[in-house]
């Protein structure tokens, strides 16, 4: 039998909806038979982006206000024996806000 190797990747502005995500993925892999191995979920580092924006268009130019925006990124890999686990993890509804990629390669 041929290995099947996939990765998941999943990327969401709020981490308690991310861990979420992860933890039903998780719940989910463990249940099947076919999964050899899981490895993760890994956290990569948090990106964060600063926007300054002035608070009026004309006078006022020292008073500005600061927004940040922080991107969190998961990934998990899972071996398995059949191809079907890619149709399983396909037909699960995960919580909107979390965008998931799957890649399979051997």
């Amino acid at each position: 039998m041929s290995k099947e190797k996939i990765r998941i990747t999943l990327h969401s502005f709020n981490h308690l909806i991310l861990n979420g995500c992860c933890k039903k993925i998780s719940e989910v892999l463990i249940n099947e038979k076919s999964v050899l191995k899981v490895a993760g979920p890994i956290s990569f580092p948090t990106k964060k982006r600063s926007y300054c924006v002035l608070r009026s268009p004309h006078v006022n130019k020292d008073s500005r206000e600061q927004f940040e925006i922080r991107r969190y990124k998961k990934i998990i890999d899972i071996e398995s024996d059949s191809k079907e686990i890619i149709n399983i993890l396909l037909s699960l509804e995960l919580s909107p806000g979390v965008s998931t990629e799957l890649y399979s390669y051997k």
